[in-house]
C-alpha cells in the first residue's frame, strides 16, 4: 500500500460508499478486447473475499464500469447482464454482495455517463440519496477511473493491474494498492485499530 505524500486511508464507517471499476480490478482484463461472456470472466485472487469484507466496512458497494463493447455491437446487453449475474453469484457464494452495478455502453467518449465523466456517480446518488461523495472511495486501474473519482470529490485508490503505473505522486491518485484484497485487509486492520 503506497500513498502520495501526506495521504493515508480515510477512517471509514457505514456512512461511506465504495465505488469499484470492474475490468482490471475485479476481473482479469482481456488485452485489447472485451470480456464478452461469463466464460471469459475470471476473478483476480481474493476479490470475492475482499468484497465480503467491504460489505462489513462500507454502507454501500457499487460497480461503475464502461462497457463500450456493447455499444460497438461486439456483445449484447444480455451478454453483459449474464456476466454480471455470474459475477454476483460468485460474490454471494463468498458471503458478499454488490448494491448496484452501473454501466455505460456509450461509444462517444464525451458521453456524460462514460468515465471519467461523472454520470454513473450521479445515477448512483439518485438511486441512493444517502451517498456522500466526500465519504466515498473510488478504486480503479486507469487514470480515467481516478478522474471519475476526482470529478465527484472521492478519495481515489489506484490498482496497477493491466495499465502502466503513472508517475507518483499523481494529482489524481491518493493511494496505490496491489489489489482489492490488500485494500480490504488494510481497511479492516485500520478499523480494528480504532
Amino acid at each position: 500500500m503506497n500513498s502520495a505524500p501526506g495521504n493515508k486511508l480515510p477512517e471509514i464507517d457505514q456512512l461511506w460508499s465504495l465505488f469499484l471499476d470492474r475490468d482490471g480490478v475485479i476481473n482479469i482484463e482481456k488485452d485489447e478486447d472485451y470480456v464478452r461472456n461469463a466464460g471469459e470472466f475470471y476473478f483476480y485472487p481474493g476479490v470475492t473475499e475482499a468484497i465480503a469484507i467491504f460489505n462489513r466496512l462500507f454502507g454501500k458497494v457499487f460497480i461503475v464500469t464502461n462497457q463500450r463493447g456493447v455499444g460497438r455491437g461486439l456483445m449484447t446487453e444480455a451478454d453483459l447482464n449474464n456476466i454480471h449475474k455470474h459475477m454476483e453469484n460468485a460474490i454471494a457464494d463468498a458471503g458478499g454482495y454488490i448494491d448496484r452495478i452501473y454501466y455505460c455502453t456509450d461509444t462517444d467518449i464525451d458521453s456524460f455517463y462514460r468515465k471519467p465523466n461523472p454520470g454513473m456517480g450521479h445515477k448512483a446518488k439518485a438511486d441512493f440519496p444517502q451517498i456522500d461523495f466526500n465519504k466515498s472511495i473510488m478504486v480503479g486501474n486507469t487514470t480515467s477511473d481516478m478522474q471519475f473519482g476526482r470529478n465527484l470529490g472521492m478519495f481515489t485508490v489506484f490498482i496497477p493491474s493491466t495499465k502502466p503505473m503513472p508517475d507518483l505522486p499523481h494529482l489524481l491518485i491518493d493511494l496505490v494498492s496491489t489489489d482489492l484484497f490488500a485494500l480490504a485487509k488494510a481497511l479492516q486492520k485500520q478499523q480494528g485499530a480504532q
